[in-house]
């Protein structure tokens, strides 16, 4: 298994994003849109900090009965979301995973 990594990228809408991917190169979550590079660094900053607190993170459910997770700074703020999963303890094991990976993570920014 690989490192796990953030990777800064920029959308077809000028917007950059940035995915937390494992290890094993699977997306653990993945950020809002941000109208600058700079911003989305802070973003990739505040997932670090703000993951080290499970209660930072919100379970949810989806109207289709998915579950999924959302990850938020102290003030509230949506940092970014999980992918949709079949079963609550397969989004706590998602949580779990951001958690173990998201401080040691390193930062590729393929924007370049």
């Amino acid at each position: 298994m690989g490192q796990s990594k953030f990777e800064i990228f920029k959308g077809s809408n000028d917007h950059f994003y940035f995915h937390l991917k494992a290890g094993n190169g699977e997306v653990i979550l993945a950020s809002q849109g941000y109208t600058t590079k700079a911003n989305c660094q802070k973003g990739v900053h505040s997932v670090s900090t703000n993951s080290k607190d499970e209660g930072n993170f919100a379970k949810k459910k989806s109207k289709d009965g998915k579950n999924y997770f959302v990850l938020m700074a102290t003030n509230g703020q949506v940092i970014g979301n999980s992918q949709m999963y079949t079963t609550s303890s397969a989004r706590d094991h998602g949580i779990h995973s951001v958690y173990q990976n998201a401080t040691s993570a390193v930062i590729i920014d393929i924007t370049k």
